[in-house]
This record gives structure tokens, sequence and C-alpha cells, in this order.
């Protein structure tokens, strides 16, 4: 297999190949490195300098804001079995951060929180979590699209009924 195959591969356990970053940009930490000092998967971070094996950066958010920290290159191997070969990536674990999904929010405390929903949120927990990131009321802002496609005022929440056809079979005499 060619190193350009190799290199657009994209598997589970691995990152993509190809990292552009510039001192200044939002990272995210994408595996658990040091969890006593905050460097977890989700930390988001600012990167201050660019080295060939090490990337220094700031912490953003959490109990260690504004500690100075050292993200290595490691050895990544894939997950997938269905790989004709096994190999290794050395690489940095990091993402760019310029979103992140509703669970890698829980946590976080942000000055300002913009929440894109293109569809209905599955659980009110979900909504709830989002919407209580934001720091001040002013810092949030929603966009809900509507089944038609267009911006809407409002969204659902989902409820399976079927789920409690069970439950009250049991609770009823």
């Amino acid at each position: 297999m060619s190193t350009e195959s190799l290199n657009e591969l994209n598997c589970s356990g691995i990152f993509q190949h190809r990292l552009v970053l510039k001192v200044g940009v939002l990272v995210m930490l994408l595996r658990n490195i040091d969890q006593s000092n905050g460097l977890c998967n989700g930390t988001r971070m600012q990167v201050r300098r660019l080295g060939d094996h090490i990337i220094e950066c700031v912490i953003l958010a959490g109990r260690n804001i504004g500690e100075v920290v050292f993200i290595p290159r490691m050895n990544m191997s894939p997950n997938n079995d269905t790989l004709p070969i096994k190999f290794t990536r050395r690489q940095f674990p990091v993402a760019l951060c310029f979103a992140m999904t509703i669970n890698k929010s829980q946590s976080q405390t942000l000055s300002t929180v913009g929440v894109y929903l293109p569809r209905p949120v599955f659980t009110h927990e979900q909504l709830y979590v989002v919407l209580s990131r934001v720091s001040m009321h002013s810092g949030l802002k929603i966009l809900s699209v509507g089944s038609n496609g267009t911006v809407s005022d409002h969204t659902i929440n989902i409820v399976y009924r079927k789920v409690f056809f069970g439950l009250l079979s049991n609770i009823l005499p």
C-alpha cells in the first residue's frame, strides 16, 4: 500500500493525516493524557508555540484554566480489524476546535454559545446541557431549522410514546 493511500485512510482510533496549526488557533484534545492536570478528552486549548515533536498550549476551560501544557506527538493505531495491514501513525492528539458536540460541551462554561439545531433534539437533557453551558443569557444564540428547511423559533422535544406503554401496563391494575 502506498504512503498516499495510507494517509487517506480515516479509521477509528486515528485522526486525519493532515493537521495544519498556527499560533493562536483553538484546539481540542482528543485523548486522555494526564487527567489530574486537566489534559482530558475534550479539553479546549489555545496554541502558543509549535515544535516538530511538541505543541505548547494554554488550557482555556476547566479547573486548570491558564495553565501552560505541552502536548507530545503520540503513536496512534487504528481500531479497524478489516484493514489488510497493521500500521501506526505518529501524530498530535488534537483537532481544530471551531465547534463541539453537546456531549463534549458538558462541564464547560462559555461566555458565548451558538446552538445549531438542524432537527429536533432527541432528549431534553441534551438541550438542557447545551443551554446551561453559557455564563450569561446575552451570550446565547440559537438557530433552529423547521421541517421545511426554514428558520424556526421553536424545536420539538421528542418523546417516543411506545416506551410508556409497557410501563403503564405494569402500574395500572
